[in-house]
This record gives structure tokens, C-alpha cells and sequence, in this order.
């Protein structure tokens, strides 16, 4: 029976737990259910403004299941991915708290965990993070206390045994879908479905792959994930994005540790008279092909700086097969306290003169 993926009271109030689910967001339980998941990427703002969030978070509206917070990518300093996860929870939204463990020992990270949990976050990314290097502050001291391995057995240390990696206990432990980072396309090949066997026995439930460019190599690495039984063990999620014009995909090629870009894509991109539909064009193709790999779970979308575009792609795509994800709806009460603020920034003139006529009448004067 398909529950609901919304809380009729409130939209920040977790769902009903169901069984056998560890978490009690709507993420698990639309892979659970069978249906083709879709998440995106939350690029974080240089900005403590809470409304850099939200209006980036609002292009997601109604089109996927969950939204990556990103944590310090590429080791530069931005928000905070808890940061945004407070903000997104508070209105609703399903966050996927990403943690590197590049920037902090496992007390903090332990820590961190906890008040996520406890603030509504359902979902938990554990990657190991960029070296500093690769940063715009490359004196930064490293900690990598954890890598994502010892990561996830930590989280699900504390969540299924209700306790610290000292062995203290938990009076609550924290209930979370946990996931892992894939790389189909890095060398050497036949290693990565090996790599993501020892990522499940270490606690991954899902897992968002790399940029796929490379269909024919993302086809032959699920070919070997099936043959190893994994897609019956976690949610496979494979990573698409719409590339910007051809000196871009050249650029990401170069720079971005881990993206492979076949020469082929960047041929049909140098070739199309308006690249940046054309990279819009390619990733909804890519999406149409990768759907009907068996093993596939779904898409998570990678679109830095094209956020504007994820809504078509994922409409042109149709991986939604007419299902509507949960958006954010207008709150009555909130309306209403508008329309009061409204008034009262009406009225400036009218009080001024009342408390000047006031101040003259006082008995008091400086």
C-alpha cells in the first residue's frame, strides 16, 4: 500500500515509521516502494542569508525526492552543510546531509550526527572529501580522522547499537538512511563493483555515482554489480548533469578529480549551434538510457550553476512516470502574517505623527 509522502499537520513533522525502514524520511521509502528516485544537488551559498537557501532550494519544487547539502566540495569553505539542512528541514524539504570527512575528527562528526538527526535529517552521505590541495586554501590542516568506510560503520554503529564508538550508550539513536559515493568510471574498472561491495557491508543503503558520460561503461559496471547480487543489497543511483558547452566538459575533464568525459561528448557539443541546450539535450539522453538498466534506482542531478534546468530535464526525461514529488505548499498562516506586516508597513506616516503628538503632550523632555 503507497503511503503518503506528505504530513497533512505539518511539513516539517517526520512520517510514520513503516517496517523494516531505518529512517523515517520519504527518500527510503520511495526506493523501498519500487519507484524511480530522483535527488539534486544543493549548490551551498557564500552567504549567511537563510534565503540564498531557500530560493535555490525552491528550483527543486515538486520535481525530486531529495536534496544533497553539500559539504566544503572541492575543500572550499561555503555554508555548512548542517547549516542547510537546518534551513531545509525547518520548511519541509528532504536534505541529504553530506559529511567529508576531510574537516573533522570522529567527535565532531559523532556529534554532528546527533543534531541532525535531531533536527529532522533522515539522510547521510558519508564521502572521505577532496584533499586540501584542490582548494582555495591549501595551507588548511587535514584531519580524514575517518575515511567514508569507517564512516558509515560509525553511523551504523549508532544507529542500530545506540552507541558511541567509545561504547557509551545512547539514550536515542539517530534514525537515518545511510548512503555512499560511486565511481563506475574510475581505474581500475573491475575494482569498483568490489569497492561498493565493501561500502555495503560497511552500512550503505544507497549510493549517487559520479558524472556518468559514458553509458557503455556505466552498462558493463552494473552488468558486474548484478552478477555480484548488489542491486538487491542498495539503492543505485546514478549521477547525471547538463555540461554548459564543450570548454566546460574540456575543463571538468582536466580539473575535477574523477569525471570522465569521452571525446565524443565534447564532438557533439563543439558541433551544436547553442551548446548549452545541446548539454541540456545530452543529460536528458543519458537519463533515457540509464533508466532502463536493470539495477538502476534512480538519477541524482549534478546541474552547478544550471540549476534552472533540473526541472526540465527531469520533465523532458519522464523518470517520473507522472508521479509528483513532494513541494512545498503555501501556508494559509504564513499568508496571513504577510498581509499583517503589509498593513502595518502601510501605516508609517499615520504612527509617526501620533507619537510625535505623544512626545509633545509628555511631561517629560530631555
Amino acid at each position: 500500500m503507497t503511503q503518503p509522502d506528505t504530513n497533512p499537520h505539518d511539513p516539517s513533522a517526520l512520517l510514520e515509521p513503516l517496517p523494516g525502514h531505518s529512517s523515517l524520511g520519504r527518500l527510503e521509502r520511495i526506493l523501498r516502494r519500487g519507484e524511480f528516485a530522483v535527488t539534486a544537488e544543493l549548490n551551498p551559498p557564500d552567504s549567511a542569508n537563510p534565503h540564498d537557501v531557500y530560493e535555490r532550494a525552491a528550483i527543486f519544487d515538486g520535481w525530486v525526492d531529495g536534496i544533497n547539502a553539500v559539504d566544503a566540495s572541492g575543500a572550499n569553505a561555503h555554508m555548512s552543510s548542517v547549516g542547510i539542512c537546518a534551513l531545509l528541514t525547518r520548511m519541509g524539504y528532504a536534505p541529504i546531509l553530506q559529511i567529508s570527512c576531510r574537516d573533522k575528527n570522529r567527535i565532531a562528526i559523532q556529534g554532528d550526527v546527533l543534531g541532525a538527526s535531531a533536527m529532522g535529517v533522515q539522510n547521510i552521505l558519508c564521502l572521505t572529501g577532496d584533499g586540501v590541495q584542490a582548494g582555495d586554501q591549501p595551507g588548511a590542516k587535514p584531519v580524514f580522522d575517518l575515511d567514508c568506510m569507517s564512516l558509515l560503520e560509525t553511523i551504523r554503529i549508532m544507529r542500530d547499537n545506540s552507541k558511541f564508538l567509545s561504547g557509551r550508550k545512547l539514550t536515542s539513536p539517530p534514525t537515518v538512511f545511510l548512503g555512499a559515493a560511486i565511481n563506475p568510471f574510475a581505474p581500475p574498472h573491475d575494482f569498483r563493483p568490489h569497492r561498493l561491495a565493501k561500502k555495503i557491508a560497511a552500512g550503505a543503503q544507497f549510493v549517487q555515482s559520479q558524472y556518468c558520460y559514458d553509458v557503455p561503461m556505466f552498462r558493463k559496471y552494473m552488468q558486474q554489480v548484478r552478477d555480484m547480487g548488489l542491486d538487491k543489497e542498495c539503492f543505485i543511483m546514478c549521477g547525471v548533469g547538463p555540461l554548459a558547452s564543450a570548454k566546460t566538459a574540456k575543463w571538468m575533464r582536466s580539473n575535477v578529480p574523477g569525471v570522465h568525459i569521452p571525446d565524443d561528448v565534447i564532438k557533439r557539443l563543439e558541433g551544436a549551434a547553442d551548446q548549452k541546450q545541446e548539454g541540456k539535450r545530452l543529460c536528458i539522453d543519458i537519463i533515457n538510457e540509464v533508466k532502463e538498466i536493470e539495477g538502476v534506482s534512480g538519477i541524482h542531478v549534478m546541474a552547478y550553476r544550471q540549476e534552472e534546468f533540473v526541472a526540465e530535464i527531469v520533465h523532458e526525461s519522464g523518470v517520473l512516470k507522472g508521479r509528483r514529488p513532494w513541494r512545498k505548499e503555501p501556508n494559509p498562516v504564513d499568508q496571513l502574517v504577510a498581509e499583517r506586516l503589509e498593513e502595518i508597513l502601510e501605516k508609517p506616516k499615520h504612527l509617526l505623527h501620533e507619537m510625535a503628538g505623544a512626545a509633545g503632550d509628555s511631561d517629560t523632555q530631555e
